[in-house]
């Protein structure tokens, strides 16, 4: 079967992209592992236009309702895409051991947790180190926890951690925190939060009575002093890093990984290949602004077919 489109992602874009696709008539599967992206795992969404707060997960819930009841656009969830191929005018995706065909390919992964990549963080990953603030807070009931990272991502893990931990530290390698001005507010105005600025984390350091983290150590930038702090929790807030290997020997991406587009059309360099959303090379990494560059691709492949 021939494909006149193969959506990957089922985040907000990819959901978005499935959604016009099946306005478009266009004969589509979308392929995602799961659903929600990134934000599903958000306690709480302000900036979601239409909502004037919404959780991830009901926000998730709420897209996918919405591409399910389109009937006619094919899914396949809990797959993950393990090769693309340029077959003279049309592309061959692999997905778990079965190889569907299509005539173009919208790329919607979006992002994955970045990492510190310091001793420790692997050893003691759920054993007291974290990249999910939403699923793991309140296991840090009353305890002390470091939060590393001092943009939006970090804060979003400070407000989740305020109701359970009993002392927060804030670690950001720059001179100044990056998050908006109401996150930082609420922190400050917790009293349970200390900020720390310059400091380049160096290592995760585990207590040898439970095998659990029991500090964190790291570098002051300023005066170069090594300095240690006792935690029972480090949660690593540090943004995203895209999920473009699939296509890197494809298409052209920048030196952070994100593929490159025209911003105007979101085709990427090779015909056949558009993209949108986090994994993209887009200015301003928001749920809106995905949806939205989503559609745009949609309707400039809906285009592409008409011309063609």
């Amino acid at each position: 079967m021939l494909y006149d489109l193969i959506i990957l992602g089922g985040g907000p874009a990819g959901i978005a992209a499935g959604i016009y696709a099946a306005r478009k008539k266009l004969k589509t599967l979308l392929i995602a592992e799961s659903f929600g992206g990134q934000s599903v795992v958000a306690a709480q969404i302000n900036n979601f236009i239409g909502f004037k707060s919404v959780s991830g997960i009901e926000m998730k819930n709420i897209l996918e309702e919405h591409l399910r009841s389109h009937e006619e656009i094919e899914i396949k969830e809990g797959a993950r895409v393990e090769k693309i191929e340029k077959k003279e005018n049309n592309f061959a995706i692999s997905v778990n051991g079965e190889q569907f065909e299509t005539k173009t390919v919208l790329v919607a992964l979006g992002s994955s947790y970045r990492k510190l990549g310091i001793p420790g963080e692997k050893e003691f990953t759920g054993k007291g180190v974290f990249y999910c603030s939403t699923c793991d807070a309140p296991l840090m009931k009353n305890k002390t926890v470091i939060v590393v990272g001092g943009g939006n991502s970090g804060f979003y893990a400070v407000l989740d951690l305020l109701p359970h931990a009993s002392k927060i530290y804030v670690l950001e390698y720059g001179d100044a925190f990056r998050a908006d001005p109401i996150y930082i507010d609420k922190a400050k105005a917790s009293g349970k939060v200390e900020f720390i600025t310059m400091a380049k984390t160096l290592e995760i350091i585990g207590g040898s009575e439970n095998g659990f983290v029991s500090a964190i150590k790291y570098k002051d930038r300023q005066n170069k002093e090594i300095k240690e702090i006792k935690t029972d929790g480090v949660f690593v807030a540090i943004g995203y890093a895209p999920n473009s290997g699939i296509v890197k020997d494809l298409i052209k991406t920048n030196e952070q990984g994100k593929i490159i587009i025209d911003h105007q059309t979101q085709k990427a360099s090779l015909e056949g290949i558009w993209a949108a959303g986090d994994i993209t090379d887009v200015l301003y990494g928001q749920i809106n602004v995905a949806i939205g560059d989503a559609i745009k691709a949609v309707l400039n492949i809906n285009d592409y077919f008409k011309k063609s």
